[in-house]
């Protein structure tokens, strides 16, 4: 396996755009051929009624004096792509989708002279590190337009900083020291914290959004001492979580009916093996991993050490502290490249899921983000093309126990919320891996056709009756959905857009 270190923005938005064809805007004829993957048709799928008046669909965002945040670079952004658009359902759907977090979830103001702003992830008035970092990273693109959103960017990272400084182990956080329905968990719950379910990727998320934005903005005044004691609970806690001094301290436990949702062996999860992987207790679903080394999160620990390591290099010229990044980073690729692959008898070498170190894995794929059908996405550098590609086949069929597929649409669900519930999440990030005209197109067509006619991405959806559905505020899968279609365009790939045509 490769897990060459790529630094280089330029590059690393090029493996971005150009993940299959290595062509910008590829009409797809030869890489299409070349994917086994069967699109189904769903085109007797009829789309359900939207909200219409004088022939014209309803807006479905807040009223302008009700919206939480505006910014001015989006507003000219949606504006911009409703009239290159001519597919007026698109359009109607990415005006509702894209702005949703600016619009219903952002909290901006000032905490002790510093930009400070804090990020619901909708129906749930909490801020989850991972859906945070997230739901606001289509917008870092447009920051150097807007000094306002800027300015709010950096806020949401000064508060994803302060977060971890105030508890490593926690997954998502209180608006001020409030309390709140998991208090009675057992583990060591403090009033700041929503809930306290460690997961790799919600330290992941944050330095991924950080060195985003400092490429793009230049703006290194958010990676003050805050920052610098945070990389360090970051590093302290994947240490102590490789487990090779015992099990540290970390333990959780729940009342509850939902399997899911509590640890076994007293809090500490199954066993694993020390190998240099680090342990994830939950995944990225919020729900406990079987085996504990969650290896998409795993490979999402190794890209942003590295890129945390160049931060410490060239801003804080803390060359101790990026080495022990870099030590780190290198110990767990060492470990992925031996632990990681699993010989499938049908799709070859492929990603395992989970595994334990012990010579267990458990080969599936959630729909949450990171997954293995999102490494692609979220961090091309460190992962082996062959193997992905085996592995994005494995995951979009039936030999994933969680992929659904019905009589209106497919995807990848997962047991946050059960059998036949797909999510939308898992189609945009088959799109977002694909630089196949007829694939992406198929996907964006899935997604217009599983809205249930409200203009929103939801949570999940019942693959044989999408107007069965989870969330219908949920701000990430709503902002995701408008990344895609400007990712869309960006690479010139307008008029597979326009081409669309539902009935």
């Amino acid at each position: 396996m490769k897990f060459n270190r790529i630094f280089n923005f330029a590059v690393l938005v090029a493996m971005l755009l150009c993940v299959a064809c290595g062509e910008k805007a590829s009409k797809c004829g030869d890489c299409c051929a070349a994917q086994p993957e069967v699109l189904t048709d769903y085109s007797a799928v009829a789309l359900d009624p939207a909200p219409m008046e004088d022939g014209k669909y309803v807006c479905q965002r807040p009223a302008a004096e009700d919206r939480l945040f505006t910014s001015k670079a989006i507003e000219a952004e949606i504006e911009k792509v409703k009239e290159m658009l001519s597919n007026e359902r698109l359009a109607w759907m990415f005006s509702n989708c894209f702005p949703n977090t600016l619009d219903t979830t952002v909290h901006y103001r000032k905490l002790n002279g510093q930009d400070d702003t804090f990020v619901y992830t909708g129906d749930i008035h909490a801020m989850w590190l991972r859906d945070s970092g997230a739901q606001v990273w289509p917008y870092v693109q447009f920051a150097n337009d807007d000094p306002e959103l800027k300015a709010m960017l950096a806020g949401v990272i000064r508060r994803q900083l302060m977060s971890i400084n105030i508890d490593p182990y926690a997954n998502a956080f209180n608006d001020g020291a409030k309390g709140g329905e998991w208090m009675s968990d057992m583990t060591d719950m403090k009033p700041e914290l929503h809930e306290r379910k460690y997961e790799i990727d919600s330290l992941c998320y944050p330095i991924r959004l950080a060195y985003y934005y400092w490429l793009v903005t230049g703006d290194a005044s958010i990676f003050d001492e805050q920052w610098v004691l945070a990389i360090e609970n970051v590093l302290k806690t994947f240490k102590e979580q490789q487990r090779k001094d015992g099990n540290g301290p970390y333990k959780f436990m729940r009342r509850t009916e939902r399997q899911f949702d509590t640890l076994s062996n007293n809090g500490l999860g199954s066993p694993v093996n020390p190998v240099g992987l680090i342990v994830s207790s939950f995944r990225p679903s919020d729900d406990a991993t079987v085996l504990q080394f969650l290896i998409p999160s795993n490979f999402f620990a190794v890209s942003v050490l590295n890129k945390a390591a160049e931060i410490l290099t060239k801003v804080n010229k803390n060359s101790a502290l990026a080495k022990e990044c870099t030590t780190l980073a290198d110990e767990v690729a060492a470990a992925l490249e031996k632990y990681a692959v699993y010989n499938h008898p049908e799709f070859g070498e492929i990603y395992a899921f989970e595994v334990d170190g012990f010579g267990n894995y458990y080969c599936m794929d959630d729909a949450n983000v990171p997954s293995l059908l999102a490494m692609k996405y979220l961090n091309p550098e460190v992962i082996d093309d062959e193997i992905y590609a085996n592995t994005r086949r494995f995951v979009w069929s039936e030999s994933n126990p969680y992929f659904f597929r019905g009589e209106k649409g497919e995807g990848i669900g997962g047991p946050h919320i059960g059998y036949d519930m797909a999510w939308p999440m898992s189609l945009m990030m088959k799109a977002f891996t694909s630089d196949c005209e007829k694939e992406i197109k198929w996907c964006i067509e899935q997604l217009m056709r599983t809205d249930a006619g409200t203009g929103f991405m939801h949570e999940s959806f019942h693959v044989d009756n999408p107007k069965n559905f989870t969330r219908a505020w949920f701000a990430w899968q709503n902002t995701l959905f408008g990344e895609l279609i400007v990712k869309q365009i960006n690479e010139g790939r307008l008029e597979m857009l326009n081409s669309i045509e539902l009935k």
